[in-house]
């Protein structure tokens, strides 16, 4: 059942029930209640799709919702797949989303789309792809997601229907599949028809999305012996007798869309549709589909044949223009043939044509003979080309076409994959670059098409990019740049792949053989980077040796020599030089600029290690700043993948060092929300995980931790690459949360014998000696209290205040003894110091419950009252209800925070106070206030004591409420 040109609106026989739903999801988007119904608390959307084999009137149906939905108010976008326009990236959401945006200037759309116009405005064909480095597939699907929200909320209530979406481009199927359950909170209704048994692979998603809103996909049934025949008195008249309909029904099967073309060649034959006549019907439904269709169509003439032919190969929305050119046809002819393919109910549509039927495009596209069908194609790509479509609208019928060495097929195929690269669909670049090596490209161009073939291949398939750019790298080169983009590219995907010992072979080798000492410096960097993550790196303390000797000579003149300062940065953090020292070394590294959305090949691990090494320096502010930086030079690439993933994870990470637990996790989870597109086992991943567990032991909740590690198999084996916080230390310290004592005390030590020999011996960066020693503390107290002493030692060495502090509570907590309290002392002393708000609440707990022991009960309860008010305000439950366990041991009540304290005061302590109360360390409120460092230790030592509270509680105790 179809609706064409020039016909009136056909009625829907035995469709009731789907329309009866229909009206039901439609009301309840507009907000009109059901009969006998409370009016709904707020229009809402919803899903509806519509499954069913091809003819049983999906299309009708569709059509009908788009009519009562504007007949409704509602603004509707309209979008149908196409057979031929499967390959073409974005085809339906250009269909969607493209008329409601294409008529605004350049300056409207940069108002209307923001910071997304680069990223969705090229895929959408809004505007020409920008230089720089291409949006990931996850954040220009983010960007979609945003500009369909956005349209759905400015121009409510909207209704969005696809129709034949088993044919609808991979990219954005895949995208209106993920972005399909929002409908619900939306006032958008999302209508899908497909046809079942067609749906491709990546559509499967579809399948499930209706049962999400609590409605099971409507399935189109064939029409019974009495609507065939209501069908068939309405098209031909109330005389049509009772058998002739019965026969009608007969030959048909019920198929709606057959019943509808047999009448048309009734009433075109001028056929009485009496019992006479039935006899006749079975001949003419044969000629309504396949090969009697394409009967049909030769009997009109050659020129109408090709003209059929041209409009077949080129798909939709077809320009007579274009058809006329793509079959050779002048003018006139091609406007008879169209006349004439109007007339035979095989085109419909004036400026734009499109056949009346997909079945009928099927059927006309498979007739063409092979030869003649490669011919057409190859003749469609030129067509489109000299009509200004440029390379994208010729590629896909060039991926038709016989390889036969030509490089004119090779360069448009070339600059498709590029454009559609930077549009954001690598898979359909892939596609292209594919093709454009099968033609072959000439012998000097194999090497730059495998590697375009190969940086294409990244994101989905990167042991296929390594093939290809090992194969590009034994081809002949002539062109050095490209030589060395294919091995910075090759050694990349090696490292994201987990083979980091390959990466840095790869480039060691090349760096051996390179002329240009500038190619040859940065080969060296690229090295030493992916060295130092490298879990089985043979000789760290060499290669330390060695990136000092070059970075301490280096001006930072530019990005490569601040690359190998970075590095030089990050690797004394590792070794626990001291953190002055570091801190030298990250402002030397960003004197010039660190991007972290780099526009050239380059990574953003650097830049990311230069901010943590502020965090693990104490400078957690200056580490966040660098993040939010970072964070938005992702967002304007639209990179939202496993770089926003990694941004995410570390920024909780960061509010975890800070103390402030409640955010640290919700970071963290967003982070891992992200991974989880990534893919399991991926380094994002781990480090999501990792953080995750971190989190959820400090604030006491090992069960929930355990779960976590479950489900995401985070256990041995561990990755090959370092990341942080070091994952077998984490998983070691949540073995011992768990009261799994040996466990953990084998994967500490393994930690420490992995670590140890790289000279990675900063306890800031990776605790395991002190989870160690708490571990061995109750079988071996000797060694437990040695290794928490070399912990100390090396922390004092590094020198930042919340280093010092964590180790020197650890080391009173395995001694026994009257140094205890002292040890304890010292700990809060230096956490007073450090934006450490989390290690400061343990410490000042232990320190309570110490002198608790000791009979010193004022004092106990002095620090009992501040470990309880600092756990509180960081989000550790655990500890803060050990804090109460303690008060009730000494028969004290935990005391609420009175706003006139604040009273107390002096007017330096306030403002220092109000400093801190923002987050900011103590180097970083002394240089605000201008005032020395330890005078403003002092003041903020001075505000802790008479708030009763740390930094974490600070704000709460200065608004006079309890945190």
């Amino acid at each position: 059942m179809v609706r064409s040109a020039g016909r009136g609106r056909r009625k829907l026989f035995e469709r009731d029930s789907e329309l009866a739903v229909v009206d039901a999801v439609l009301n309840e988007l507009t907000g009109i209640p059901q009969q006998g119904a409370e009016p709904p608390d707020r229009p809402h959307g919803a899903l509806l799709a519509v499954a069913a084999t091809a003819g049983l009137g999906k299309t009708s149906l569709l059509a009908e919702v788009r009519r009562k939905a504007a007949a409704k108010g509602c603004t509707v976008l309209y979008a149908r797949g196409g057979d031929q326009e499967q390959g073409v990236a974005f085809h339906v959401a250009r269909q969607l989303l493209q008329p409601r945006l294409a008529g605004a200037s350049a300056a409207d759309l940069h108002a209307t789309l923001g910071s997304w116009y680069a990223i969705v405005g090229p895929a959408l064909g809004l505007c020409a792809p920008t230089e720089g480095a291409p949006p990931d597939p996850q954040g220009l699907r983010d960007g979609l997601d945003w500009v369909l929200t956005h349209l759905a909320v400015q121009q409510a209530p909207m209704v969005l229907v696809l129709d034949d979406a088993h044919w609808a481009d991979p990219e954005s199927l895949s995208w209106l599949a993920a972005f399909a359950p929002r409908a619900e909170e939306l006032p958008l209704l999302l209508v899908v028809a497909y046809r079942p048994e067609e749906l491709p692979d990546h559509a499967e998603a579809l399948r499930g999305l209706p049962g999400r809103s609590g409605r099971r996909a409507l399935g189109l049934e064939p029409l019974s012996a009495t609507a065939i025949a209501g069908l068939v008195r309405e098209s031909l008249g109330g005389h049509a007798d009772d058998a002739f309909c019965r026969e009608c029904w007969a030959v048909t099967a019920g198929n709606p869309f057959e019943a509808v073309e047999l009448t048309a060649k009734v009433r075109d034959r001028g056929l009485v549709p009496t019992e006479t006549g039935a006899h006749l019907l079975r001949d003419l439904a044969a000629a309504a589909k396949g090969s009697g269709l394409v009967a049909r169509i030769e009997r009109l003439g050659t020129s109408t044949v090709r003209f059929a032919w041209a409009c077949a190969v080129l798909g939709t929305e077809i320009a007579p223009e274009l058809a006329a050119n793509v079959a050779g046809l002048g003018s006139e002819e091609a406007a008879d043939a169209t006349d004439r393919l109007r007339s035979a109910r095989v085109l419909q549509g004036v400026e734009s044509l499109e056949f009346v039927h997909p079945l009928i495009a099927t059927a006309v596209y498979r007739a063409i003979p092979g030869g003649v069908r490669v011919a057409l194609h190859g003749q469609a790509a030129w067509t489109v080309l000299d009509a200004g479509l440029g390379p994208c609208a010729a590629a896909r019928h060039l991926l038709e076409t016989h390889p036969e060495g030509d490089a004119w097929v090779v360069r448009q195929l070339r600059a498709a994959a590029a454009e559609t690269v930077r549009a954001g669909a690598p898979d359909a670049a892939r596609r292209y670059l594919a093709r454009a090596l099968r033609e072959p490209p000439a012998f000097d161009d194999r090497a730059a098409v495998l590697y375009e073939l190969g940086s294409a291949s990244l994101l989905t398939e990167p042991a296929t990019t390594v093939n290809h750019l090992r194969a590009a790298l034994e081809e002949p080169i002539t062109d050095p740049a490209l030589r060395h983009g294919i091995v910075y590219r090759l050694s990349q995907v090696l490292a994201h792949t987990d083979r980091l010992a390959e990466a840095s072979e790869t480039l060691a080798r090349e760096a051996r053989v390179t002329d240009d000492p500038r190619v040859r410096l940065r080969m060296q960097a690229e090295q030493f980077m992916w060295d130092a993550f490298r879990a089985d790196e043979p000789d760290s303390p060499a290669r330390s040796r060695r990136l000092a000797k070059l970075a301490d000579r280096l001006t930072g003149r530019d990005l490569t020599e601040r690359y190998l300062i970075g590095l030089r940065t990050w690797d004394a953090t590792l070794r626990g030089e001291p953190a002055d020292t570091v801190i030298q070394h990250a402002e030397r590294a960003l004197a010039g600029g660190l991007r972290w959305a780099a526009d050239d090949d380059r990574g953003f691990e650097v830049p990311v290690l230069v901010a943590m090494a502020f965090l693990y320096a104490d400078r957690p502010g200056r580490t966040e700043e660098l993040f939010v930086e970072g964070i938005a030079d992702f967002e304007q690439a639209g990179w939202r993948g496993a770089h926003l993933s990694f941004a995410y994870t570390l920024l909780g990470y960061i509010r975890y060092r800070r103390g402030r637990l409640a955010e640290a996790e919700d970071f963290v989870r967003a982070g891992l929300r992200l991974a989880r597109r990534v893919g399991p086992g991926t380094p994002a991943h781990w480090y999501a995980v990792g953080t995750l567990v971190e989190v959820l032991l400090a604030r006491g909740r090992a069960p929930e931790a355990k779960e976590v590690a479950e489900e995401h198999a985070f256990g041995p084996p561990f990755p090959a690459a370092v990341v942080f916080p070091d994952a077998q230390t984490v998983y070691g310290e949540l073995l011992l949360a768990l009261g799994r004592t040996e466990d953990a005390v084998e994967e500490l030590a393994a930690a420490g014998r992995r670590l140890d020999p790289r000279g990675m011996r900063n306890p800031a960066w990776c605790p395991w000696q002190l989870h160690l020693a708490r571990a061995e503390a109750p079988d071996a107290p000797g060694r437990a209290r040695a290794l928490a002493a070399d912990a100390v030692e090396r922390a004092r060495h590094y020198g930042a205040p919340s280093a010092v502090g964590q180790a020197l509570r650890i080391m009173a907590e395995v001694s026994a003894g009257t140094d205890c309290a002292k040890l304890l002392e010292e700990s809060v002393a230096h956490l007073e110091r450090s934006p450490a708000g989390y290690e400061l609440a343990c410490s000042l707990v232990a320190l309570g419950a110490e002198l608790r022991r000791e009979g010193r009960a004022k004092e106990a309860a002095d620090h009992l009252y501040r470990g309880l008010d600092a756990a509180v305000g960081c989000g550790a439950d655990g500890l803060a209800q050990h804090a109460r366990d303690e008060l009730a041991v000494a028969g004290l009540r935990p005391r609420p925070l009175h706003g006139a304290v604040t009273d107390t005061l002096t007017a330096r302590e306030r403002a220092a106070a109000r400093c801190a109360a923002r987050g900011l360390c103590p180097a970083e409120v002394a240089a605000e206030l201008r005032l020395d460092e330890p005078t403003t230790v002092r003041l903020l030592s001075a505000a802790y004591r008479k708030l009763g509270t740390n930094p974490s509680g600070l704000a709460a105790a200065l608004d006079g409420t309890p945190p």
